[in-house]
Order: C-alpha cells, then structure tokens, then sequence
C-alpha cells in the first residue's frame, strides 16, 4: 500500500464493500494518463472527478457536476487519491459504509496537461485537456482560498470549440448514463419526492392525459408500443453477492397487459392474445383508470392453502373458470405516456405499487418483494412447496431480453418437456401409462429423448390430456438424436412434438434422462421448438458429465466440472462447455479446415496459461493433424463438435485460428487488421478509429467484415482469394498501416510495443505472417468475466461502450440478434484480391 493510498484504504472494509482494494499498479509508461468521472449518489448526488497522476487518481468530488460553459465555475472539494483501478468501478456500496450508494462511470478516458503536471498541482492551478467519451477540449482545476475542511478548488472549462453554454446545453441532462455498462444511476428517493402522482380511483374511469413524472428521472415521453419484450431470468444455482430484491416465483403464466384507450389486452410473453381467456382480469386492469400502461406479471390460481398450483390454474383454463385466476403485477415498463424501461427497478415497482393501492379488486394482486437473506428465503420458500425464488438486482433497468439482472433460484429441478408420446395404460389406470419426454439441444437444435414421466396425474387429467394427444398421433417416430431403445421404445404412440408437459425431477442422468419426475401440467404459453434444457449458471452439476442437450459430443466425460474457471462469474469448467456446444453451430465455420492454436487454462484463467499450436500429445476425439502437405509446421483442426468439446475438457478456452485453410497453407485466404489501443484511451476513440480503417479499405476496394475483439479492440477480417503468398499479404498489411499512421500520426501507431502506442491505436499487421493467428469469431476469451470475440455490423461500432459487451453469460441474446441478421452474411461469396494498383495507392511496388 502506498503512503497516498492510506487514507483510501483506512476509511473502507473491504470483507464488505466492493471497492477494489488497489493491487493494480502501472507497469512502466505503456499507456497515457487517464481520467474519469463517477457518478455518485451518495448522502447527495455528485460526480467524483479523477486524473491519474503518480500511481494514484487525484481526486475532486463536484457537486454539480461539469459544465461546458466557461462561466460555470463548479466546485471541486479535493478528497483522497483512489487507486488506479477505481477508475472503472461500478456499483453499490453498501448502506453504513464509507460513500453509501450507487456508482457508475459517466465519462472515462486520457488527459494530457498543459506544462509541468506535478508544479502546476503544487501551485493550484491546473490546465490540461481531455479525450473523453462526453468531455474534450481544455479545462482548468484552480485552487481557491476558501475555508473549509478539505481544499476548495473551481472546475472550469476553457473556451474553445468543445465549449457550450449551459443554457442552450446541459450535458449532465443530456448523456446521464455509465459508458461501461447499461446502467443509470438515478437519484434516491429523498424526502419530500412523491414516486409517481396518484392515479384516478373510480372504474372504469376516462382515460385521463398522461402527466410527466418529475419524481422518475429515468422516464421519457413516449408513445405506447404495439408489443413489448418481457425481461426474462438466468436460472443460478445460488443466490448472488450483492444487494437483491427477491419475489416468490409464482408457478403460473407470465401475462404482460396493454392499456389503450380504456381498453386492457393480456397477452403471454410471446405475444399472443388471452383477453378472451381472461375476461375478470382485463376489466380489472381497465378499472385501474390509467391513461395507458404495459404491465408486466403472472397469472396464478392458489390452492387451498393459498400456495400457487400449476394444475388447478390449468384447470381453470380449461373449465373457463376465470375468476379463479389471480393476476400478480410486478413491473411497469410503461406508464401513463412515459416508457419506464430507463427507470430503476425500485421507482418502477413504487409507481406500480401507487397504481394499485386503494384499488381493490378479487383478481389483481401486488407482488412483494423481501431484502432479506436469500439463503433463508429460499429455505422458507421450499419448506412451504413454492417453486422457488426470482431475484432482481437492485438499480436495474427493464430489458426485454434475458439478462442476470434478473435470476431465479428453484427448490428442485423443474423445466418444460416436448411431449414426444405416450405408453398404454397398466392395470386399472385409464388413459394412458407415461409421457415421453424431450429436449431441443441448444446448439444444434436437435430433439432428444429425455426420459418419461408417469406419475403426477389424476384419473381426470390423464382423459383430458389423452384427448389433447390423440390428434396429435403419427405412424413414425419424430426425428431424435438419441431414440429410445429395446423396453424404452416398445408400445409407445409416438406424436408430432407439439405440446409442453411442465415437470418436476429430482435429477437429469449421465445419458439425459430424468428421475423421479413428477407431472405437474401443460403449458400452451410457448413454442416447442424454444425448449432446451435449464441449466444453472452457477451451480455445480449434480452428474459428473456434461448436462443434457449435448448432442454431438455425448459420449465425451468432462472432468472436473465443478472446477471455476473465472471466479468473477462463477463459471465452472462444465458451463463453458455448455457455452461452446450452444455457440457451435455459429463458430464451427470459422474454425472449418482452418488451423488453430489453443489457449489451455487447466487452472483458470487465473492460473497459468499455455499456447499450444502443435497436436502432439493432445488426445482429444475428433482433432485432425494435418500434414507437411499444408505447412511446414505442425497443425492441427478443430472441425468438430466432439474436438470443441474434447478441447475444453483438456482446460482449452480460446481458439485461434490462421488466416489460411483448406488444403493450401501456402497462401492465406484472408488478412486481420487488430486495432490495439492504449488501454486508456475512450471508446469512442477506438469506434472513430475504427471507422476510419473502414474507410480506407472502402476506399482500395476491398470488403471487410468486423467483431469485437473481446478484450479492448476491435478485428477487421478481409476475404482473400488464394492468390499471395504470405511475405506478399504481410508486406501489403505493413503499408497498409504506414500509411494510415503517416495520415494520422496522433492516433495511430504502426509500431508494436505499449511505448509506442500512448494515446494511439497499434494497428497490429503481425498476425498476417505464416503461422500467426487470431482469435477466432464467437471464441470465448481468457478474460476475467469471460468476453467473446463476436462480430458486428461497422453502424453498431458507435453504439457499443466496450469491446467486451458480449460474454459466455449473455452470448444468447446476440445469437438471438444474428439468426435473423448476420452481420458477416455474404462473407463466404466474396472472391479478391490485391491489385498493383491498390499497393501503388499505399506508395508500394510488387
């Protein structure tokens, strides 16, 4: 601990708070000095303002934060040095701690002084300039004479072309949010703020205009969308560090209500219409007198012990017995004209809570939610038979995607089943015996066998249900990855996998069975081909295997599969396989015929790692050695689910590939440009930048295809027929980033080395060499959090903060993103080369 940093770490416990200890010191003058603002709602809200200068970060907590306007002299009460790896901290420190409340990065990047930095800040008086996401130009820190505690200084903006008067604008108002993350720091609900106006009272009422909410910052004016995405949770093997609010996991349907007009549709979270089905709960929700609202809940029916029951409410659909159901409301993304997905969950679920009080009503409820421990309220959840728990962060936004700003925690394994037949009755059983179960894998997408479920049933439900499966009948078996077998198949009326049985397990064998399983309803709620099987993310397995719904590599064993490889997500050995078997479809022909190189972890990526090339001793099923027919140095592929996965079990977590295939290792097929950037400097220095690189291959004629690097970069990959060698490629490259930094030599750097790259971008051209390699698309990265190197369009560049947005816990979304629109469609059509006129544009010969 440096002497700077005592008053830092004396006022922090770190057995409690998040804030980083400060382990992380500068090696050498690899990069510029960087800066950043925090936002910070502590006891008040403010903006900590911070430049790197001697090993720590001189720091200035100012109350209203920065101003464009060169009038504006805003306070700054200089406070004590945090460490340099503060600059990127984000998140909650919790209540009774030193800075109690919510942080998050409003602007990061590089400063320069103007003079002798350390006799500038001796005198008070510091002029320096600024490369920020939102601040540039020159500023001023100037030291006033103030009484006070703590030294008083001004922030001033210097007048130049970054300077804006205030009152035409505010950029505090302007660009609220983190540039790191997705999240908005808003403030706390002080005393004397209302959360939302009180809503009319009387049903049904007239609709009434939409007011703007001045109590919910993060709410904007907006017209009511026509269909809404719900947020979904991550299933997680145990509560979460950090602060969480938790609800009862209802066992229902999650039914999402669209207010217009007076009029309430319910829809299910695929977009389909149940208004007809729920009659008493659309009128309910008309009677609310709201002007317009999306809500978000579940539909229950509870059993006589008050408890949800899955079966009773399906029987209450299908005896149209509605007024049983009842609707538990837990968010509201929208809300009298104003869309509340930018908006806290706290602020949200107040403003819904204000919604509902003083209307009564026999069918809408309000879910509560509970602070207290999770361990103790799942053990009392399961205790009392619930399905479980859902927990939402705290401070988190609406996404209408799945995310782990929202997880639920499950008193036993129970998930969705395709019902692929069933088995004649025995003895005195009417109807049928047993369902026949199925999963879809989540890589391929194939269907597989996933064992029977045979108890669970009444003598009612089982002739209800077999009225539901005989239409369904087929001669043939479906098509399945792994039919049952001899005793398993005999008998059995096979169906066309249509309908979803919910069951309950005690556990999932070695082969993908269940055990013990347990009938508990159908659900009609969602499509059969989006069933897979749920696996935690962070538990440990409960079988020495990997988890069903690895069709390819089913015979391989995973060792260890409880052993963390990041311990900063939890994520064991056997979740990223997981991960790799889900992205196969997508990164397999990225890796097709083409050599790799594996990055092993075998401890973690916290341990040592090894970067292995040569196939030798390597014994993993499906991996191919090629010959001396393709290069002179060993090589191996990795063309296979079996070798993916094969690979993983051997500790591998990145591939790299080289920029040749097939059978021709002579000649390279493509070349990679990796914008290396200080690791300082602001995205928005490395988006411009990579739009400039853009440019200039639009510009010689050449397409390119673009991903995140998944560390701090971005990959520009460009198609080659095979007609160059590699000195011809690699010598084209070379000039190719010459030039670009002769153009724009402050901010590109065509020399390797972190000396040469303070505040510019190392266009890297060495990968282009014979035997170079690059990590490879969809690859997960060797990285705390576990980022994926994922490609993009060049118009979401700007739009990205990080080149780490995608990871192994969130890869899903994105899939979800490029089956409807890739953005390297095309790629395997492009046919050029490089002309003599492209390397003459460059200033070079043949």
């Amino acid at each position: 601990m440096t002497d700077a940093l005592q008053d830092y770490q004396r006022k922090r416990r770190f057995e409690h708070t998040p804030e980083p200890r400060g382990g992380r010191q500068r090696k050498g003058a690899g990069q510029a000095l960087q800066f950043c603002i925090q936002k910070h709602d502590a006891s008040h809200l403010h903006y900590d303002f911070r430049l790197e200068l001697d090993g720590t970060l001189k720091s200035w907590a100012v109350p209203k934060g920065p101003s464009l306007d060169p009038a504006d002299k805003r306070l700054a009460i200089h406070v004590e040095d945090h460490p340099l790896d503060y600059a990127s901290f984000e998140g909650h420190i919790p209540e009774g701690h030193y800075g109690a409340g919510e942080v998050i990065v409003w602007d990061r990047g590089i400063w320069e002084p103007e003079g002798e930095p350390h006799e500038a800040y001796a005198k008070g008086k510091l002029k320096f300039r600024l490369q920020g996401e939102k601040l540039a130009g020159s500023w001023n820190l100037v030291k006033t004479r103030m009484a006070g505690k703590k030294e008083q200084w001004f922030l001033i903006k210097s007048h130049d072309d970054q300077a804006r008067p205030h009152a035409e604008y505010d950029i505090l108002t302007e660009r609220p949010d983190s540039v790191l993350s997705e999240r908005r720091l808003l403030p706390k609900a002080r005393a004397g703020k209302k959360p939302v106006a009180k809503p009319a009272a009387k049903a049904p009422a007239k609709p009434r205009k939409a007011k703007a909410s001045t109590a919910l910052e993060g709410a904007r004016e907006a017209a009511l969308p026509a269909s809404l995405k719900p947020q979904l949770a991550t299933l997680v093997g145990s509560p979460p560090r950090g602060d969480w609010r938790y609800e009862i996991k209802f066992d229902g349907y999650r039914i999402l209500a669209r207010l217009e007009g007076g009029k309430a549709r319910l829809f299910t979270r695929n977009g389909h219409d149940w208004t007809a089905r729920l009659p008493e709960q659309a009128k309910a929700v008309e009677a609310l007198g709201l002007a317009s609202a999306w809500l978000d809940g579940e539909v229950i029916v509870a059993n006589p012990d008050g408890l949800p029951d899955f079966q009773a409410l399906q029987n209450a659909f299908d005896a149209e017995r509605s007024g049983d159901i009842l609707y538990y409301l837990f968010d509201a993304p929208h809300l009298n004209g104003q869309d509340l997905t930018g908006v806290p969950l706290e602020q949200r679920r107040a403003a819904l809570a204000a919604v509902l009080k003083g209307h009564a009503s026999p069918w809408l409820r309000y879910s509560e939610d509970f602070a207290e421990d999770a361990e103790q309220l799942l053990g009392s959840a399961c205790q009392m038979r619930m399905e479980g728990l859902i927990g939402k962060r705290a401070g988190s936004l609406y996404h209408g995607n799945r995310s782990q700003d929202w997880i639920k925690l499950k008193c036993q394994h129970r998930q969705e089943f395709v019902v692929l037949g069933y088995t004649d009755p025995k003895g005195s059983r009417s109807g049928f015996g047993a369902l026949l179960l199925g999963l879809h894998d989540a890589g391929s997408g194939a269907l597989r066998y996933a064992g029977k479920v045979g108890t669970g049933f009444s003598e009612q439900t089982l002739g209800r249900i077999l009225k539901q499966l005989e239409p369904l009948r087929r001669k043939t078996r479906p098509a399945l990855a792994n039919p049952p077998r001899g005793a398993e198949a005999r008998g059995v009326h096979w169906l066309t996998p249509h309908l979803l049985a919910e069951v309950a397990y005690a556990e999932m064998t070695r082969e993908g069975a269940v055990r013990h399983a347990v009938f508990h309803g159908l659900r009609e709620d969602k499509p059969a081909k989006a069933i897979h099987a749920e696996t935690p993310r962070q538990a440990a397995p409960r079988a020495p295997s990997q988890a069903a719904g690895a069709s390819a590599p089913e015979q391989l064993r995973i060792t260890h599969p409880e052993r963390v490889i990041d311990a900063s997500s939890g994520t064991t050995k056997l979740a990223l396989a997981q991960y790799y078997i889900q992205v196969a479809p997508w990164l397999l022909p990225h890796l097709a015929k083409r050599p790799v190189a594996l990055v092993r972890a075998p401890e973690g990526i916290g341990g040592e790692l090894f970067f292995q090339k040569n196939p030798e001793h390597l014994h993993i099923p499906g991996l191919k050695a090629l010959g001396t027919a393709f290069s002179r140095q060993p090589t191996m592929v990795v063309g296979t689910p079996q070798a993916l996965i094969g690979a993983v079990q051997m500790g591998t977590v990145e591939f790299h590939s080289w920029n040749a295939s097939g059978r021709d290792g002579r000649h390279p097929d493509r070349f990679v440009l990796d914008l290396d950037p200080d690791p300082a400097l602001p995205w928005k220095a490395m988006a411009e930048a990579t739009e400039l690189v853009l440019v200039a291959l639009d510009q010689l004629g050449l397409k390119s295809f673009l991903k995140t690097s998944g560390g701090k970069g971005m990959h520009i990959v460009v198609p080659l027929r095979r007609k160059d060698d590699w000195a011809s490629v690699k010598a084209f490259t070379q000039a190719l980033v010459q030039h670009m930094a002769a153009l724009m030599p402050e901010r590109f750097t065509a020399t390797s080395g972190p000396k040469h790259r303070v505040g510019k971008i190392f266009i890297d051209y060495l990968r282009n060499g014979e035997g170079a390699t690059t990590a490879c698309a969809y690859g997960a990265r060797a990285r705390e959090g576990l980022p994926v190197s994922v490609p993009v369009r060049r118009e979401e560049v700007p739009g990205l903060k990080r080149a780490t947005r995608w990871h192994v816990g969130n890869i899903g979304e994105r899939l979800a993103e490029v089956e409807k629109d890739d953005p390297w469609a095309g790629y395997g059509k492009v046919r050029q080369v490089i002309t003599q006129k492209m390397r003459k544009a460059l200033g070079g010969g043949h």
